[in-house]
Parts: C-alpha cells; sequence; structure tokens
C-alpha cells in the first residue's frame, strides 16, 4: 500500500498534477467570465434557493419553470424592479446564474476527484497533499460564500450586498493565485526533483497585494453599479471629482459604500496597482522569465479596458473583457512573482 501522500522521487507525477491544476486554472478564468455575465445581466438572483446535489438538474417541464419563476417573483427584486418580467425573460437570466452553478460544481469535481486519485495511488510529491487540501477546502469556501452572497439580496434588498460579492470574488481569486502557484512549484519540479518550492519575496507581496486592492475595488465598482455614475475620462463630468456629491458618515464609509468615490478610487489607484506590477515584472525579467513582458501588455490592456468600459456606460462585451483579463493579470503576475521567489535545488 502507498504512503498517501508521501511519494517518492520515483513515484511521484509532478507533471500530471501540474497539467490537472493548469485545466482548473482554465476553468476558473471561465467562472470569472460567466461570474461577470451573471452580474452585467442582473441574473444572480434568479435562482433562490440553494440544492448542492438535485440543483444541477434545470427545470425540465412547464410545471417546474412555473415552480421556479413563482419562487423568484417572491423575492424583492422581482417586485420592485421586474414585475412586468414573463416566463421568457424569467428564463433569460435563469440561464447565466444556473451555468454559473453548474460550472462552480464542475471545477469542484475537477479538482477533487483526481486529487484523490492521486492520493490513493501516492503520486502526489511530499509535502504537496496539505496544500491541495487546503486549496480544495477553498474552493469549498467559496461555494458558501457565493450562496451567502446570494441570500443577502433575497429578503430586504433588491440586489446582493456588494460586500458579499466581493467576498465571493476574492476568495475565487485567492484560490486561483494558489492553485497557479502550486502548480509552477510542480512544473519546477519536473525540470529538478530536488526542486524545492518558491518564495514570496517581498516585491512580490507588495505588487500582488497593490494588485489585490485594486482588484478589490474593482468587485465594489460591480456591486455598487458604480461604474455607471460617471461614463467620461479622465475627468467625472468636469471636474476630477465632482463637487456636490452627497456623502456618507462616518467617512470612511465612502471608501467603500459610495459609488462615486468608490469608482474615483477605483480609476485612480489603477496606476498604483500598475506601478508595482511593472516593478514585479522588471524583476522576473533579470530573473530570467519572460513573464514580465506578459504582466506589463496585461497591465496595458487592463487599464484601456477599464477606461473604455466607463466611456461606453459599462458595454456589457467590454466590461466582462475587463473583469476576464484581471484574472489573465492575475495569473501572470502570480508567474513573474514565482520566478522572482525561485530557489536552486
Amino acid at each position: 500500500m502507498p504512503r498517501f501522500g508521501s511519494a517518492s522521487l520515483s513515484r511521484a507525477r509532478p507533471a500530471a498534477l501540474a497539467t490537472w491544476l493548469i485545466v482548473v486554472v482554465a476553468m476558473i478564468v471561465g467562472i470569472v467570465v460567466v461570474g461577470g455575465i451573471t452580474r452585467l445581466t442582473n441574473s444572480g438572483l434568479s435562482i433562490t434557493e440553494w440544492k448542492p446535489i438535485t440543483g444541477i438538474v434545470p427545470p425540465l417541464n412547464d410545471a417546474q419553470w412555473q415552480a421556479e419563476f413563482a419562487n423568484y417573483r417572491r423575492i424583492p427584486e422581482f417586485r420592485e424592479i421586474n414585475s412586468a418580467m414573463t416566463l421568457s425573460g424569467f428564463k433569460a437570466i435563469f440561464f447565466w446564474e444556473y451555468v454559473h452553478r453548474a460550472l462552480a460544481r464542475t471545477i469542484g469535481l475537477v479538482f477533487a476527484l483526481p486529487l484523490l486519485w492521486f492520493w490513493v495511488r501516492g503520486q502526489i510529491p511530499r509535502g504537496y497533499l496539505p496544500r491541495l487540501i487546503a486549496l480544495l477546502a477553498l474552493g469549498a469556501l467559496q461555494g458558501a460564500v457565493g450562496w451567502w452572497m446570494v441570500k443577502s439580496g433575497l429578503a430586504v434588498r433588491t440586489d446582493v450586498s456588494h460586500l458579499r460579492l466581493a467576498a465571493h470574488l476574492m476568495t475565487a481569486l485567492v484560490t486561483l493565485a494558489g492553485i497557479t502557484w502550486t502548480a509552477l512549484d510542480l512544473l519546477a519540479l519536473c525540470r529538478d526533483g530536488y526542486a524545492r518550492p518558491a518564495l514570496l519575496r517581498p516585491v512580490a507581496i507588495v505588487a500582488l497585494g497593490l494588485l489585490a486592492v485594486q482588484i478589490l475595488w474593482g468587485a465594489f465598482t460591480a456591486g455598487l453599479d458604480a461604474g455607471y455614475a460617471f461614463s467620461s475620462w479622465p475627468l467625472m463630468g468636469d471636474a476630477l471629482f465632482p463637487s456636490g456629491v452627497p456623502m456618507l458618515s462616518p467617512g470612511w464609509r465612502n471608501g467603500i459604500d459610495n459609488p462615486v468615490v468608490v469608482q474615483f478610487i477605483h480609476r485612480w489607484f489603477a496606476f498604483v496597482a500598475a506601478g508595482g506590477l511593472v516593478v514585479l515584472a522588471l524583476c522576473a525579467r533579470r530573473a530570467g522569465s519572460n513573464a514580465g513582458y506578459v504582466v506589463k501588455a496585461l497591465v496595458l490592456v487592463q487599464i484601456v479596458l477599464g477606461i473604455a468600459t466607463l466611456l461606453t456606460g459599462v458595454r456589457i462585451e467590454i466590461a466582462v473583457a475587463h473583469q476576464a483579463n484581471a484574472a489573465l493579470l492575475l495569473i501572470a503576475a502570480v508567474t513573474a512573482a514565482h520566478a522572482v521567489g525561485r530557489r536552486r535545488a
């Protein structure tokens, strides 16, 4: 019998594990895109129940569709915003939320079942099992946070809490970053059986921290529909910051609850985050990694997409591309950080 999670160099299959994790990374990017579409089409509250097992089966006949629609008609979003919605319109928003949930379940299976297979066969390199189990637990937490987010819009509000939306997105992206880093460590192990996991250097901590702050305020912007507040750039209307904006009390709440202030922070902190990422990219180049070039290119694309999102009044294709590129930028930044933190065997 193999000693689970303690594979010797001869039994370990780091290449296979890395390939599996790269597939999971691609799927997470996909669900980030679908999540963005779900949010932008206001589809997130169309399914009002959480059924982790039976929920994978969509309505299959008219009676089941009518039952789902009846559940939706009970929540404030329908009563106050969509009271004229027909069953056909409901099916359209149901589609995106269903795809989002189905993809989440699929990702869970694609992570859990191969992990069990590699574990039972003793093919996980020594020291990696705890990390993989932690990533699986983080994925499970993501599902719980998703339902916690949806619940916030079922009783009193007509939408989900932007704070819970931010928690949902950040949990997904932390998971994405962790899986990417682990895949890179395993790829290094493929090249050298005695390679040690990379370290997170200070320059990488700062750059990734700045990117995380920018993504967090992007989530606040999405959750508050703050992107619609001003559709001009670089000015907000005819000023850098518009006058006469009603402010909340205490003052700190404006940074997370006031749509105008949130948009202002998101549009200008982008350049602070970009500066940190460019420094990381230069360090990665000095470490011999081409990831630095990718980081700089994606930073430029992200800024252009962000401005275009504003100027087009949050046109859905551009806004979704902006969110998708953020996920790709995170992957590139993690790859650059990993290159900076590589250690000799």
